[in-house]
């Protein structure tokens, strides 16, 4: 039977653009079908007003140097389609009338700055820091290596430090270390860019973040994620690749256990002998799949014993005030209402308290072309799952969302006095926002809840062609974030072309 497309790519989020352009551009013909109108998945903007707004980029990590992302966005011909602003330092941490310190992505001027923080804890702090790079190098090297794991195990190996905390919470960790509640906080500052908080995730997730940002330094996109999303198919299309947007995927076909084609809503049908899903994993395997028999009942337990993953509710904002005017000095601020994580936890599963901690990104302290001169965009998002949100009656809809953005608003103008008083432009997105737009169970942007029980060094089974021509390359598949979706699509891609597919 002749094939129409060597390779059908499901879904045109950062994991499936990665997938196709890698394919592509190593000579197999390659189709990407995108039910949105946009490509890019939560990697896209939205136009209100006079402002553009960013849907989910913070910061992004991995671009110093010749780190894995750039890379593979070197070899997919990405880099040079795309301006990059390196941020002035890692991130501002705030807490009222508690802390309020910014950090340098630099290791030793972070030692510094800590050790101004709580003196004399010098050399812990130093102890602590080169634990920390140590660890989330190994699984910085080791996510994207999993062809040569005898390799990186070997590595573990000589890595007494890393095999004796790496599988211990953040927090077991920090407390070995440290007294101090607002060094432990400081130290903390990226755990919602993993959805857990330092008593739930492994020291070793949360010693990949900060390595990642201290070692490759963050980066804002000029354009914001859109400019990186369109590049990725720019490339792709130039190489020959075909992208249909507005076009539902109905099914995946199989033919005696093995993928044979996909059948597109309206009936059309393709032969094809690959097909990559950026959808979930649930999705794939329990929806998308035309026989469900064809997953193994391995596969399935361990889809069964995984946990839906964190959402957030974001607060975008327009504003009529430049970011110097409005005191953002920093890209990033982690921002706390006190040094309580039980209380953040708590918040993240009710609507009925006061928001306990947003990330205020201000995309104007070294300008990404969103906003119009002498305003800014900043965003506030808060880590929140889905439940509440959908329990609430219809008509309660909207009294929620106004009265969650205020107490977001409240909370950032214990930093930014009178900040509502600029505001321009506000819309807020909640966990069913993302849920609509993303079509993720739950509007998960993280995919399954990564805790102390659920690393990725638990479940192989995410990375196996676990049904013969389908491969799933998405956040519900690797470690959340932009850096891990990029590269790890992109490496598995290059081990399908290896061997022959």
């Amino acid at each position: 039977m002749s094939v129409d497309f060597d390779v059908i790519v499901i879904g045109a989020g950062l994991g499936g653009l990665a997938a196709a352009t890698t394919l592509q551009r190593g000579g197999l013909r390659t189709l990407v079908v995108e039910r949105h109108s946009i490509p890019g998945g939560a990697a896209t903007s939205f136009v209100r007003g006079r402002f553009e707004f960013e849907v989910s980029l913070h910061q992004l990590g991995g671009m110093g140097g010749h780190e894995p992302l750039k890379a593979v966005l070197d070899e997919l011909d990405v880099t040079r389609r795309v301006e990059w602003l390196e941020d002035r330092d890692l991130c501002r941490t705030f807490v009222p009338g508690e802390v309020d310190v910014t950090l340098p992505h630099d290791w030793e001027a972070l030692a510094d700055v800590l050790d101004g923080i709580s003196p004399g804890n010098r050399t812990e702090i130093v102890r602590f820091l080169d634990l920390v790079r140590e660890t989330g190098l190994w699984q910085l090297t080791a996510r994207v290596s999993l062809h040569r794991m005898k390799e990186q195990l070997e590595w573990l190996r000589t890595l007494p430090d890393v095999r004796r905390y790496a599988l211990r919470t953040f927090r077991e960790v920090l407390d070995e270390f440290f007294t101090d509640d607002r060094l432990k906080l400081v130290l903390s500052s990226y755990w919602s860019y993993n959805g857990q908080l330092p008593h739930r995730i492994a020291f070793v997730d949360m010693a990949r973040l900060l390595a990642l940002y201290v070692e490759t330094k963050p980066y804002q996109v000029v354009g914001g994620s859109q400019a990186l999303s369109s590049a990725l198919v720019e490339s792709f299309e130039e190489a020959g690749g075909e992208l249909r947007l507005n076009t539902d995927a109905e099914r995946i076909l199989t033919s005696e256990g093995a993928v044979v084609g996909v059948r597109l809503e309206g009936g059309e049908t393709l032969v094809t002998r690959q097909v990559i899903s950026n959808a979930p994993s649930t999705t794939t395997y329990t929806r998308l799949l035309d026989d469900p028999d064809v997953v193994p009942a391995r596969t399935l337990k361990d889809l069964r014993s995984r946990r839906l993953g964190s959402s957030a509710t974001c607060l975008f904002l327009g504003l009529d005030a430049s970011a110097e005017e409005l005191g953002f000095t920093s890209a990033t601020t982690f921002l706390s209402a006190g040094l309580d994580d039980d209380r953040i936890l708590r918040a993240a599963y009710r609507l009925d308290e006061p928001c306990p901690f947003v990330i205020a990104t201000c995309y104007d302290v070294r300008p990404t072309g969103f906003a119009p001169s002498g305003g800014a965009q900043v965003v506030l998002s808060s880590i929140q799952y889905a439940e509440p949100w959908e329990a609430l009656a219809p008509e309660d809809y909207a009294a929620a969302k106004a009265s969650y953005a205020r107490s977001q608003l409240e909370l950032a103008e214990s930093m930014v006095p009178g900040l509502r008083d600029s505001i321009e432009e506000a819309e807020l997105a909640t966990p069913l926002t993302f849920k609509r737009y993303t079509n993720q169970p739950g509007g998960a942007i993280y995919g399954f809840d990564q805790d102390i029980t659920d690393s990725w060094l638990f479940h192989d089974e995410d990375l196996r062609q676990n049904v013969p021509g389908l491969l799933l390359t998405s956040n519900w598949t690797t470690a959340g974030g932009y850096n891990s979706n990029l590269v790890t699509a992109a490496r598995r891609c290059q081990r399908l072309l290896a061997a022959g597919v």
